[in-house]
């Protein structure tokens, strides 16, 4: 049961390449106009929307069309923004955050779904599970934020323009917040749109290292 229609394998295959050529315009005025949060943005974002076929290839782990989509618009949501709508849209980075936040629960709601599905020993109550997605997006927003600060000393010391950059504790607090948004989403409703996905971990990956 699931709570979001999922688009086809066709379409999320021509969303996902429409912004994959996206992402390589975005990389491409970078180098013609110097600028080199455009470059770096791009080329992680674009290396990011490469995960999904990569997993398939590699682990024969194949990605549900909605997952994968779900990663691809993150990454080109944050590049977007950081192309310039971050400074003319107000609400993009709180977007972009929720929804990068979203896709740490998703892997931690996965992780642990699996590990629990994976031993009869270990049973983990959805109450245990909601309160671990939610302290695992909040441990990790708290790092992200500890980087950008870090990241910020250095284009100081440097000068270099740096991909990520803090705006203020008063955008830091307003990050955090808007992380527990999207780690409360999944914890809410991850277990109808990812149990398939944890299973198929359960049998892919555990399965072949308990062999």
């Amino acid at each position: 049961m699931t709570l979001l229609p999922r688009p086809s394998l066709r379409s999320q295959r021509r969303l996902t390449g429409s912004m994959q050529l996206f992402l390589i315009g975005i990389v491409a005025y970078g180098f013609l106009a110097g600028e080199q949060k455009a470059i770096s943005n791009g080329v992680i974002s674009l290396l990011v929307t490469l995960i999904p076929a990569a997993l398939e290839r590699r682990y024969d782990l194949p990605l549900d069309p909605w997952l994968a989509l779900w990663i691809t618009i993150a990454v080109f949501l944050h590049t977007v923004g950081s192309a310039g709508f971050y400074a003319r849209v107000e609400w993009w980075d709180h977007v972009t955050h929720a929804l990068s936040a979203s896709l740490v629960a998703a892997v931690g709601y996965t992780s642990l779904r699996a590990v629990d599905l994976h031993s009869d020993g270990i049973r983990i109550p959805p109450r245990f599970a909601f309160v671990f997605i939610v302290v695992v997006v909040l441990a990790f927003g708290v790092v992200w934020e500890l980087f950008e600060f870090g990241l910020d000393i250095v284009a100081t010391e440097t000068g270099i323009d740096m991909p990520l950059a803090q705006h203020g504790l008063d955008d830091t607090v307003l990050d955090l917040m808007y992380n527990t948004a999207g780690a409360v989403l999944v914890g809410l409703f991850g277990q109808a749109h990812l149990s398939g996905v944890a299973e198929t971990v359960r049998d892919r990956l555990l399965a072949g290292a308990r062999e």
